[in-house]
């Protein structure tokens, strides 16, 4: 096994460090995001295999909310919360943005009251007017 300072030399696995730091589930799932180039490293698109070293800056997707973060440590066992959370700073404007966007989705209003008078019936369907069951015609 290596040591922490050994490590902070070579660096780590970009997929590797996602999965460790509770940003991914899994370190396939971490893959796959960089492989769709949701993640990039100081600016520049990554590859799953891109050594990560202290300071490093990431921006990548984690859903829906668009994340940046700072590598303050690395680590290349999956810890507890806690210990992932010591493993990065996110920067103010991502978390300004995140709380942004968490306000946005409670504010906005619930899609099923849009609904008034529910699903049509099965009879209500086929009164549809531009609807035409039999859609092959010999025209």
């Amino acid at each position: 096994m290596s040591k922490p300072a050994d490590l902070a030399e070579r660096g780590l696995r970009l997929d590797k460090w996602l999965w460790a730091a509770r940003f991914y589930k899994t370190r396939s799932i971490a893959a796959e995001e960089i492989g769709k180039g949701r993640v990039s490293v100081n600016g520049q698109p990554a590859k799953a295999s891109r050594e990560l070293k202290l300071g490093d800056c990431l921006r990548f997707r984690q859903g829906v909310i668009e994340r940046e973060v700072i590598v303050r440590g690395l680590s290349h066992v999956r810890g507890p919360a806690p210990q992932a959370q010591a493993l990065y700073e996110e920067t103010a404007d991502s978390i300004a943005a995140r709380e942004r966007a968490a306000e946005a989705r409670r504010l906005a209003p619930e899609p099923a009251q849009s609904i008034t008078q529910g699903r049509p019936t099965k009879q209500d369907r086929r009164r549809l007017s531009d609807w035409d069951r039999w859609s092959a015609q010999l025209d």
